[in-house]
């Protein structure tokens, strides 16, 4: 791998300028072709294998003009006077000329007749309507808004559509310049890793448009796949940024350093991108298409900006020059050397490794502890921000007409396996059970094959007792041949769906993890070490947003004005981006380690040579990092607010409790025993690096200390 990236480096500073012009070229080509020809983001909400699904089908064979995407419109009187029912019937009757439309209305009136909802039935899914669908609900609806009337709309549509909005990543790129500028102290070598993260975010970007053009992409995927892209793409680029200063500072030149800092950093970032990319692979696993679009959408972006630091950051640190260091290495001979502060610091963590790895497990622990007590549930309506019309419109369906009307339970029923003279009997039973407001008369399918109920309930959709009704009615109530669908019905499905398929996700990317850090790293306790170490960081994690969003400790500072539930969505997405995230850290302290060993044969020296070799640029790369997740907390979506909160708490955590305490703990305490390999298990395992390379991995740099090295460190390798 080595001498295949001394290689990469070698081509892309032998014409530095060509290589930057081929990567603008493909930025540009990429962002045309997206303009283009790229298609547009959109959910898939169907949960196949589950009864709320076998509903939606039946009502999609049977019942096709309720089978189809739903909005619904919400009129209300500001001032409580009563709704003119002849002005209702034209906004009903205009809605169902919309494009799509299979029904709409009549209008249902509130108690008091100030508020009606009129709903809207479109013939075809969500994923199928044109991305002017909320512009013709809008318009059709103009006559209410001219008579002084508030207008508010809820359903899939209005909730489809995202607020276009980059503020999040802008943030984070200009908070990102200045802790570089620190960093470095130089604006050349703070720039490169911003310019080289963002030429690759733009075309793995275009690529996600590209991909949504041939199948479904989540509208929130792309925010997702930005947030992790933009900031692994600065961490990458940085780590190799680094590197080149080093050789600068060690007398190279800047050409011979780029090509070093390719072959060194670039094995660290490719064994950290493919960590990434392997646990991205383990969303397909999830069971839903939701899932897999987040995978598909952020390996685009991270593969893109992995590529980048390898091949486009060696030119631009040629075409720097010596620019990028602020003063020369000779500048620096007469300073008094003293042991980094983060070496000092290793060495007090080694004088009582026991005590300070337990500290650090405690305080993990701790701020894991919430976590037992998660509640998940999808994102709905009553989870967003007050100025979103989906929530608006929840608020005042909740108030005029009860907590459960907001997204009521449809009962479909075969009645080629259900009588059709039993349904009113069904209806009954329904209606008599505890927590069930109120039923609705069957309607029959013109055909008479199918019958729909339905169902409002006296709570709302997030409330646990939602939940229980559902698998209550599908238990005890409900004949074979009828099926509870419905929005609240399909979050059911997806939460019980989910619970299932995290463990299995769970094991696919602790698995796939376990066996590239063993090949990489040739032992068998460090790769077991790691995954515990990220599981504790992931755990710390969710009881974080359990504590902040479910237990509304501070949620209000983050624009949610109540407790709500952690999203279904997220904890399965948080682990599968978290633990390829947080092994970027533990693979670029590890490799530093790994050399100082190979190099010395001392395993309390080596831990602390790799720490202080590295210490300053992961603090670095993992404040950017919790800057730029920190940046999407601002996002009016409940669900990426709460994914930049579970990014940037996880890292933070890594980067200083795991990083500067756990590890280096753990490795002391263990010593020698980190680095065992069965030399059967050695034989078997491919190898990843030449064995005739030196320390810093570089061909023809390891004759000497090969001969100084200690034998048991030689078959470590």
């Amino acid at each position: 791998m080595n001498r295949l990236l001394s290689r990469i480096g070698a081509m892309s500073v032998a014409r530095p300028w060509l290589t930057l012009t081929a990567w603008v070229a493909v930025l540009v080509l990429a962002l045309g072709l997206a303009g283009t020809v790229g298609g547009t983001p959109r959910d898939d909400y169907d949960v196949p294998g589950t009864s709320s699904q076998a509903g939606t089908d039946l009502l999609r064979e049977r019942f096709p003009d309720l089978s189809g995407t739903e909005a619904r419109v919400v009129v209300h009187d500001p001032d409580g006077g009563k709704l003119d029912p002849a002005l209702l019937d034209r906004v009903a009757d205009a809605l169902g000329t919309v494009d799509r439309v299979g029904v709409s209305g009549p209008a249902q009136l509130s108690a008091d007749g100030d508020t009606a909802i009129i709903d809207v039935r479109y013939t075809v899914p969500v994923t199928d309507l044109e991305a002017d669908a909320m512009d013709q609900l809008r318009t059709a609806t103009g006559p209410a808004r001219d008579a002084g009337h508030r207008v508010e709309y809820a359903g899939q549509v209005p909730e489809g559509e995202k607020s276009a909005s980059h503020t999040g990543e802008l943030i984070g790129v200009l908070v990102a310049l200045v802790i570089l500028i620190i960093a470095f102290g130089s604006v050349v070598a703070a720039g490169l890793p911003i310019i080289a993260a963002l030429i690759g975010l733009g075309i793995g970007s275009s690529g996600i448009l590209l991909l949504a053009a041939l199948t479904d992409i989540g509208t929130t995927a792309p925010a997702a796949a930005a947030m992790v892209g933009l900031g692994v793409g600065i961490d990458y680029a940085l780590l190799l940024v680094t590197r080149h200063v080093e050789g600068l500072r060690a007398g190279l030149e800047p050409r011979a350093a780029a090509v070093r800092a390719t072959a060194t950093a670039g094995r660290s970032i490719l064994v950290a991108g493919a960590i990434v990319l392997m646990s991205l692979f383990g969303l397909l696993f999830s069971g839903l298409a939701a899932y897999r679009t987040y995978g598909y959408a952020t390996a685009i972006v991270v593969a893109t900006v992995m590529t980048a630091a390898i091949t486009l950051v060696p030119a631009l640190c040629v075409l720097s020059g010596r620019r990028i260091i602020r003063r020369r290495p000779a500048e620096r001979a007469t300073e008094p050397q003293r042991p980094p502060m983060t070496a000092r610091w290793a060495q007090r963590v080694g004088r009582r490794p026991a005590g300070w790895a337990l500290l650090a497990l405690a305080v993990l622990l701790l701020l894991g502890a919430p976590a037992l007590t998660m509640r998940t549930w999808p994102q709905d309506a009553g989870s967003q921000p007050t100025e979103n019309t989906v929530r608006r419109a929840y608020d005042l369906i909740a108030a005029e007409f009860g907590p459960g009307a907001y997204a009521p339970l449809v009962v479909a029923m075969d009645l080629t396996e259900v009588p059709q003279e039993s349904v009113p009997a069904l209806r009954d039973q329904i209606a008599a059970v505890p927590g069930v407001a109120m039923v609705s008369e069957p309607l029959v399918a013109p055909d008479a094959t199918a019958a729909v109920l339905t169902v409002q309930l006296q709570f709302s959709p997030q409330d646990e007792r939602s939940g229980e009704l559902v698998n209550q009615l599908r238990a005890d109530v409900l004949p074979a041949g009828a099926e509870i669908t419905g929005v609240t019905a399909v979050f059911v499905d997806i939460a019980d769906l989910l619970a299932e398929r995290l463990w299995l996700v769970v094991g696919v990317v602790v698995g796939l993890s376990l066996i590239l850090l063993t090949i990489v790293f040739r032992s068998v306790l460090v790769p077991i070490k790691a995954a515990l170490v990220n599981l504790l960081s992931v755990a710390a994690a969710y009881g974080v947003l359990t504590a902040v969003f479910q237990w509304g400790w501070g949620s209000q500072l983050l624009g949610v004005d109540h407790p709500v539930p952690v999203s279904t969505w997220v904890p399965l997405l948080l682990f599968a981006v978290l633990f390829g995230l947080s092994m970027d850290y533990e693979v670029f302290l590890l490799s530093r380690v790994r050399e100082e060993w190979l190099a010395t044969g001392e395993p309390f020296q080596s831990v602390v040579h790799g720490l202080a070799a590295t210490a300053r640029t992961i603090t670095a790369a993992a404040l950017i990092m919790v800057v730029v997740f920190a940046g999407f907390m601002t996002n009016a979506d409940i669900v990426t607010k709460m994914i930049g909160v579970g990014l940037a708490t996880a890292v933070a955590l890594d980067a200083t409790i795991v990083r500067l305490v756990l590890v280096p703990a753990t490795m002391m305490l263990f010593g020698r025993a980190n680095w065992w390999l069965p030399g059967w298990l050695d034989r078997l395992l491919p190898a990843v690096g030449r064995a005739n390379t030196g320390p810093e991995g570089l061909p023809g740099e390891s004759a000497a200390a090969e001969e100084t090295r200690p034998a048991e460190t030689v078959s470590a390798r």
